[in-house]
């Protein structure tokens, strides 16, 4: 693909603000901002994604002459600063939960530390990245968790709002919990395994639907997988596939097996499989598609279906029922001359929208006898090691009655160092790498967490230190005559 510099993939107000720490002579002023999504509702647990891309964008900050001769066009910026931008790079530091993590509302799952006008840039093009990755591979994992053992294909591109969101999606898909993706050229940029079959338009091209079948199993003998739905499913397509079936077997081939798209999924899928079986194709393969997502997988299997793979495709790529994460970018320190670091803190009549101040970062508590993830809790990046010799004791962020205290556990955190200096300094794996950790960090957490239908709640608290800032800093605004 051509290489685009993405600089300017930013919000004009990221630029404007630049603009203006350069005139107040703040350029050089440290930042600290955080990522993060809020609870909403529907959002109980994300898995992390998007930072391959993230890092890559941070990395290949360049303003060059079309971009500066672009913004001396607006007539909004002085030459002083677009003198700067010429020799813009990115010096500052990036802090993250490794792609496949899950994470959790409220919690950290990146912070940039960097000069303010370099931090302030970036913010647009981060959320880009993450919130939609991470929205598709979320939605991904519930769907992997209602097909439990099944294969799952991502078929999205064709409604993947623009090529971009084809391409990203069907990686953050695979992450998520996808065995394989449609997208040809995401299996070719991300080394993904590439899936499909043949359209009903096959079908139709030819005198009779036999016909179609056997010129697809002539040519793909060892992957023939036959949509069986375009005219009749049960009295012509199922009979058409089993007369195809037992000639490819005759020439020594294995069937792979057929596609619904349309109809009772669960009655047709069912049906279809007495007579394969019946026929002696036991282990066919049986996929359905057609508007699928985790409820409506939820459903079928619930209802006996006889379908071991699924093909999904809108429901994912849009993440329909939720097409928006609601990430967002919030300061939550400055670091002063003598190098001191200043937290900072929004505050907001909701309380869901009041942030946690300071430079922190996220332990993850698990059972040492189950291996199981138990709580999160986000420390400031300047306390004392926690002693896990030691009993610990969590409290609840708001309603401070309500403790849990842990005994046989370990903790890890989260977050890992990224960019230093504005230099990588993290291996980034490879995709089936993420898929596999990913995996695994999802089956770290019990069901009950994951359930489709009001999952239990995963405690995220603060540390006390953490807590005892955010209440001091609420309690000094306060003082000065502001009502929370």
């Amino acid at each position: 693909m051509e290489t685009r510099n993405l600089t300017l993939l930013t919000d004009l107000y990221q630029l404007t603000m630049m603009n203006g720490y350069l005139k107040e002579n703040r350029k050089e002023e440290t930042a600290v901002f955080d990522v993060f999504f809020r609870q909403n509702g529907m959002i109980t647990y994300s898995v992390a994604c998007g930072l391959e891309q993230t890092v890559d964008y941070i990395l290949n900050l360049r303003f060059g002459k079309e971009e500066t001769d672009y913004l001396k066009s607006l007539g909004i910026f002085d030459d002083d600063f677009l003198e700067y931008l010429k020799n813009f790079k990115f010096t500052g530091d990036v802090y993250a939960v490794p792609e496949g993590t899950v994470v959790f509302p409220g919690e950290p799952i990146l912070t940039v530390k960097a000069p303010v006008m370099q931090a302030q840039l970036v913010e647009t093009a981060i959320l880009n990245n993450i919130n939609f990755q991470t929205l598709i591979a979320t939605k991904a994992a519930k769907i992997r968790y209602a097909a439990k053992n099944d294969i799952v294909m991502e078929f999205g591109l064709r409604r993947a709002q623009a090529p971009d969101a084809g391409i990203y999606g069907a990686r953050a898909a695979v992450i998520g919990g996808c065995n394989s993706t449609s997208n040809v050229l995401a299996g070719k940029m991300f080394d993904i395994p590439v899936a499909g079959t043949h359209a009903h338009s096959w079908v139709m091209n030819f005198k009779d639907e036999y016909t179609a079948f056997k010129a697809y199993a002539d040519v793909y003998p060892e992957n023939a997988l036959l949509l069986v739905d375009t005219y009749d499913t049960l009295k012509q397509g199922v009979p058409n596939a089993i007369r195809v079936f037992n000639e490819l077997k005759e020439r020594g081939y294995k069937p792979t097996g057929i596609r619904l798209d349309s109809g009772d999924l669960a009655y047709l899928s069912k049906k279809a499989r007495e007579m394969l079986d019946d026929a002696g194709f036991s282990d066919t393969i049986i996929c359905a598609s057609g508007d699928l997502d985790e409820y409506s997988i939820n459903s079928l299997k619930n209802q006996g279906a006889a379908i071991n793979s699924w093909g999904v495709g809108t429901k994912l790529i849009t993440s329909a029922d939720m097409p928006a994460l609601g990430g967002v970018y919030k300061l939550a320190a400055v670091m002063e001359n003598d190098g001191a670091l200043i937290p900072k803190i929004k505050i907001s009549e909701n309380v869901e929208k009041i942030t946690n101040p300071g430079f922190k970062n996220i332990y993850r508590v698990y059972d040492k006898t189950t291996g199981k993830a138990e709580a999160d809790f986000i420390f400031l990046r300047d306390e004392k090691p926690y002693d896990e010799s030691k009993p610990l004791v969590l409290t609840h962020p708001t309603e401070r009655w309500k403790k849990i205290t842990f005994e046989n556990y370990e903790l890890r955190a989260l977050q890992v160092d990224v960019i230093k200096d504005g230099k990588l300094v993290y291996d980034l794996p490879k995709l089936k790498d993420i898929k596999a950790y990913a995996d695994k960090e999802l089956d770290s957490f019990w069901d009950e967490y994951k359930r489709l239908d009001k999952p239990h709640v995963y405690k995220v608290d603060l540390s006390d230190k953490l807590y005892e800032l955010k209440s001091e800093m609420l309690d000094e605004i306060r003082g000065r005559g502001v009502e929370i």
